[in-house]
Formats: structure tokens, C-alpha cells, sequence
């Protein structure tokens, strides 16, 4: 069925999600080695041979092996024959997706970049872990390159602006309040922790364009846009700072579609309690906003975790697919957990949800979609299909081979440096030191000059003096008048 993506089978029949209510966002959860992955892996290929563009992070490195056609020769090809004929998927066949690679710090993957200023102030606070105080600070740079037309573009451009907010503090305090050296200086040590984990590298151009993300293949599939993710989970505030950024933008810039008969775009969320976990009131706000109202723009958003508890209420209310792998229940707060996930799927009368979470195998799921009219479906024990791309990872010159195929490259793989705010206040800098030079050479000419006309003054008095009296010795007509004049002229020579 071309506008459906095929789960997975169950006594109750296949399981599907319309693509025409793929864009009222999902979840996929379960315990560690259970099948979220896979089943991730699925959606996104189904989505993709639907011309719908997808973007996922890759946070383990097996979800590249979307990338290739899996084979019939691996060890899971009998196990996969046969699920696809008991869910009823004929004809099975291995294919891969259209995919490009991404990755923040350009190694497995075309770099992805965004400005400072596409940040903005309220995710870079978040980013960089600031308080309330830091965070006013970050903002009055913010204003004050919008102010002064100084672009944002990279650290270093930051890093200057803040230098020049505190070496005219005086200035800046009139105009915006106080940013206090020390909130400066703690910005700037966060600055640096952020440049050594590599995470200077995401800053800068050319930036990433939204609209390189939402293409199709000349056969009509959408691109898969795999982020490599391995190295930047070591760096979870700027993994799930950088996804966040992604979602905010994509509500920015999309237009309004209402609910379309496809997405256009479909954007997996792995490890999605990363976003949330120690996220200020004022970040959740902004997701929740994000996620309820980015369904209009055409945007479903999937977050895969290991336990519905992991997202927000708020946030969890606007999810309407499900799929649920296993949960363990070894603990009192494991089995509150299995009880409040059961309670969030509509009841099927032929078994107890609560029971059956915890005995799911791998590769199964617990599945209530939304049906033509927007209703939940009840909950389902489903049999997830066999993937018909690779399991797992590819090798490095496969990955070589796919980036090189890439339509992508020639535009993001080289860094562009234009005049911003760095060249701006350094040259300001430099005219100013050049007007203290030269201030400070016309203070010291004027003041060296004065002594020198009152030395040849005294100078040329002595000489006039010193040719009267010789004069007047010539002349004298008494002894006692010359020896007098005599004495005045060796005084003048001592």
C-alpha cells in the first residue's frame, strides 16, 4: 500500500502507519538490545521507497547499513525469510536506501555547519550550560551585534564581541546593563571547553540549508540523511542542542501545509532523553512548542528511547504512534514505569497490556497507530518485519563510496571565512591603537619642543651679553673697570 508504511504483523492484522497522519509524530521505546534500532531502521526505509525525505542520528554506527542492500547470504537472512512470511511481507527483497552522510565534525560525513547567530542566545545558554545571569549577559552580545550589523558567524566572532563588551563596560552598561567581567570570563572558559571537545567545528559556513535535507532520488525516494553520531554523543549538549536547533529551524522556515497527504520530512530523535535531562523550564517550553505546532508544517518528529517516562508529558501527549518493545520490571520503579506505559495505549481485550510489555520478544512491539480518522488504534502485539537493508554497519570505503556519490559535497565539505564580526572589531581595534600612537607622539612632540626654543633663547642672550662686555673691555680706560668686566665674563664661561 503505497500511503501506509507496513510495520509489522499481528493477530489482529498487518500493522501500518498512514502517511497521512505520519506527520502527528511517534515514539519508539524499549529496554537495551530489544529492537528499537531496527524498527527505526524500517520506518525510515518505509518512509523513504514513500518519497519522504528522513533524518536520523546514527548514535551506535549500525544505522548506516541503511545505505546498502542487505544480502542473502548473512547469517540473519534465514531468520528474516522466514518473519517476512509469517507477517505477510511478499515479495521480500534486499535493497538499500538513497542516503547522504552528515557529521559535525566532518570525518564520516559532510560537515554540518550553523551561524552563532542561527543559534541564537536561548540554545547557546543551553549549550554552553550557563546560568540565568551568564545567560543575560550572552544575550546582550546578541543584541549588540544586531545593533552594530556585526555578523555572528563563528567562535572566534564571539569570543571577540564579548572582549570588546568588556573592555567598554562603561559604555555597554549605559546601553544594555551590566555584563560583569566575571559572567564574561565564564562564558569564555565554556567557549573553550566547547572548542576543545570539537565542537568549534559546527560553527561557521557555509551553513547548513534546510532544503538539501527534504530531497528525493531521481526514482522519487526520499534521502535518507544519516548524522554520525558515535563520536558527538561524547558530547550530549551539543548532540541534542544541534537537534533541537534543526527541529527550531524547520518550524522557522517551513511553510504552513496543515496535515498534507505525506510528511515532508520525517526526523528520528535517537536518545531522546538527552534533550530533556537537566533542561531548563524555558528549553521544554520551547520543545513542546516546537513539536505541537511543527505537525502543521509538514514535520513528523519519532523519539526513540528507552522508556516513555524519558519524555516530558507535555510532549508525550502529542505523540500519536507507538511502538513499544519490552520493558524489564525488576524494581518497584520499573514496574510503575511498565504500568504508566501500559495506560498509554488504547486496551485490546484479547490481552493484559501490563503483562504483556514485559514479555515481548526481540523484535517485538506493542503498536497503536492513528486511523483515517485520527483515533488511536487499539494496541497490538506485533511481529516487526525484517529490515530489507543492511543490519548494521558498513565499512569505511562503502562509506567513502556513498559520500562521494554525494549531490552535497561540492557545497559543504570546504570552510568559508567572510568578514564578520571578528575582522570588524579587530580592525576597530587596530584604528584605535593607531590614534593612541599617534595621539601620544603629538603629546610628547609639543611637550619636547617648548624646552628647546627656551634653551636657545637663554642661548642666544648669554652670546649677546658675552659680545657687550668684550666690547666694553676694549674700551675701558681703568684697570679697576676692566678687572670688574673681566670677572663678569668668566662668570658667564663657568
Amino acid at each position: 500500500m503505497s500511503d501506509s508504511v507496513f510495520i509489522g504483523g499481528s493477530a489482529d492484522g498487518p500493522q501500518r502507519l498512514l502517511l497521512k497522519r505520519a506527520n502527528r509524530h511517534g515514539l519508539i521505546a524499549g529496554a537495551t538490545g530489544t529492537g528499537k534500532t531496527v524498527t527505526l531502521q524500517i520506518l525510515a526505509q518505509g518512509f523513504s521507497d514513500a518519497g519522504v525525505p528522513v533524518f536520523a542520528a546514527d548514535v551506535k554506527g549500525d544505522l548506516a547499513g541503511l545505505a546498502m542492500p542487505g544480502a542473502a547470504t548473512a547469517k540473519h537472512h534465514a531468520a528474516f525469510a522466514k518473519r517476512a512470511a509469517e507477517v505477510g511481507l511478499e515479495p521480500y527483497s534486499y535493497v538499500g536506501a538513497p542516503a547522504v552522510f552528515w557529521d559535525l565534525f566532518g570525518k564520516r560525513g559532510h560537515p554540518v555547519r550553523a551561524t552563532v547567530s542561527e543559534m541564537g542566545p536561548l540554545l547557546l545558554a543551553r549549550l554552553l550550560d550557563l546560568n540565568e545571569t551568564q545567560e543575560g549577559v550572552l544575550t546582550i552580545a546578541f543584541q549588540l551585534a544586531d545593533d552594530e550589523d556585526l555578523l555572528l558567524l563563528d567562535m572566534k566572532d564571539l569570543r571577540s564581541l564579548l572582549n570588546h563588551i568588556a573592555d567598554n563596560r562603561d559604555e555597554m552598561l549605559k546601553r544594555y546593563g551590566n555584563a560583569s567581567p566575571a559572567s564574561i570570563g565564564a562564558i569564555q572558559r565554556r567557549l573553550l571547553m566547547l572548542e576543545r571537545e570539537g565542537g568549534e567545528r559546527f560553527f561557521g559556513e557555509p551553513a547548513l540549508k534546510l532544503a538539501d535535507l527534504m530531497t528525493t532520488d531521481r526514482l522519487g525516494k526520499g534521502i535518507v540523511n544519516i548524522l554520525s553520531a558515535e563520536k558527538l554523543m561524547g558530547s550530549p549538549r551539543l548532540y541534542s542542542t544541534f537537534l533541537l536547533w534543526l527541529l527550531s529551524e524547520l518550524f522557522e522556515e517551513l511553510p504552513e501545509v496543515g496535515d498534507p497527504e505525506k510528511p515532508s520530512l520525517v526526523f528520528f530523535f535517537d536518545e531522546a532523553h538527552l534533550l530533556f535531562d537537566s533542561a531548563p523550564k524555558a528549553l521544554l517550553d520551547k520543545v513542546e512548542q516546537v513539536v505541537k505546532l511543527i505537525r502543521s508544517k509538514g514535520v513528523g518528529v519519532y523519539f526513540v528511547t528507552q522508556n516513555p517516562r524519558d519524555v516530558p508529558d507535555g510532549v508525550l501527549a502529542q505523540l500519536g504512534a507507538r511502538i513499544q518493545h519490552a520493558l524489564r520490571a525488576y524494581t518497584p520503579s520499573e514496574r510503575k514505569a511498565v504500568k504508566a506505559a501500559a495506560q498509554s495505549f488504547r486496551p485490546n481485550p484479547s490481552f493484559d497490556t501490563e503483562t504483556t510489555i514485559t514479555m515481548l520478544g526481540v523484535g517485538e512491539a506493542l503498536v497503536s497507530t492513528l486511523d483515517d480518522d485520527g483515533v488511536p488504534s487499539p494496541v497490538a502485539r506485533t511481529l516487526v518485519r525484517p529490515p530489507s537493508s543492511r543490519l548494521g554497519p558498513i565499512t569505511t570505503k562503502e562509506r567513502r563510496s556513498v559520500m562521494g556519490d554525494s549531490t552535497v559535497g561540492d557545497r559543504y565539505d570546504d570552510m568559508i571565512d567572510r568578514r564578520s564580526a571578528y575582522e570588524v572589531l579587530e580592525r576597530r581595534m587596530q584604528e584605535a591603537a593607531r590614534e593612541e600612537e599617534l595621539a601620544a607622539a603629538r603629546a610628547a612632540r609639543a611637550k619636547g619642543r617648548a624646552p628647546k626654543r627656551a634653551r636657545r633663547r637663554r642661548s642666544s642672550r648669554q652670546s649677546y651679553s658675552e659680545a657687550a662686555i668684550k666690547s666694553a673691555l676694549r674700551t675701558a680706560s681703568s684697570n679697576l673697570t676692566r678687572s670688574l668686566l673681566r670677572g663678569i665674563l668668566g662668570s658667564f664661561k663657568r
